[in-house]
């Protein structure tokens, strides 16, 4: 997810596992994956990778501890605040993220097998906030989505971890999530704003290496 630009309390579901701190040291987590890490080249929308679900992580290993690292460094290489592994390649379910919230609190932290809670109608609120995209590079779109968001997941040891979110961290939260389903979120869009999108990628040089698409 690229940068740009009613909190409320809901109860946590008594199934899930306890929602991580992602908020201390969240400065140094970030560059000691950084630090790792391997700049890889983004996907953009039209490679296959990005238009299909991924495979569900089975290896804890060293090899996926790598991949987050790689995701980290390519990440801020191209100032996001979200990045899924098919953004750069990988058909693995996993991403990473460097977010703040609306209160300006900076969110750092990864999610392995991440699954979207519903949530019941009664508790969505909808920001009709913009909305990018590091596959789809240059393109902003207002698209509504609910202000809160709570996924659950593994970390990269295989340990069950949630993760929640509020404003434009829950949508950060709910757009990376999207991608590892196989969607972007050109796809929630109608087909005039989806064009206009793809218009304004269009006109654009990316800031940072991308994979052509052949």
């Amino acid at each position: 997810m690229s940068q740009q630009d009613t909190e409320q309390q809901y109860e946590q579901p008594t199934e899930a596992p306890g929602y991580i701190d992602d908020v201390t040291d969240a400065e140094a987590r970030e560059e000691a994956h950084r630090a790792r890490g391997t700049v890889r080249p983004i996907t953009v929308v039209g490679n296959p990778v990005l238009h299909h679900a991924c495979r569900t992580v089975t290896e804890f290993d060293a090899d996926l501890a790598q991949l987050i690292d790689d995701m980290f460094a390519s990440q801020r290489a191209a100032e996001g605040v979200g990045l899924a592994a098919n953004q750069i390649g990988v058909d693995l379910r996993v991403f990473v993220y460097d977010c703040p919230d609306d209160n300006g609190v900076r969110h750092t932290g990864h999610i392995v097998n991440p699954v979207l809670d519903e949530l019941p109608l009664e508790a969505r609120v909808l920001d009709d906030g913009n909305e990018g995209c590091l596959s789809v590079p240059g393109a902003y779109a207002e698209l509504p989505r609910p202000d809160y968001a709570s996924v659950q997941g593994q970390d990269m040891h295989g340990n069950p971890i949630a993760v929640q979110g509020t404003g434009f961290f829950a949508r950060c939260l709910q757009h990376e999530t999207d991608h590892l389903n196989g969607y972007l979120y050109l796809d929630r869009l109608s087909k005039r704003d989806r064009k206009d999108a793809l218009r304004q990628m269009a006109e654009v040089t990316p800031a940072y290496e991308t994979v052509p698409n052949d």
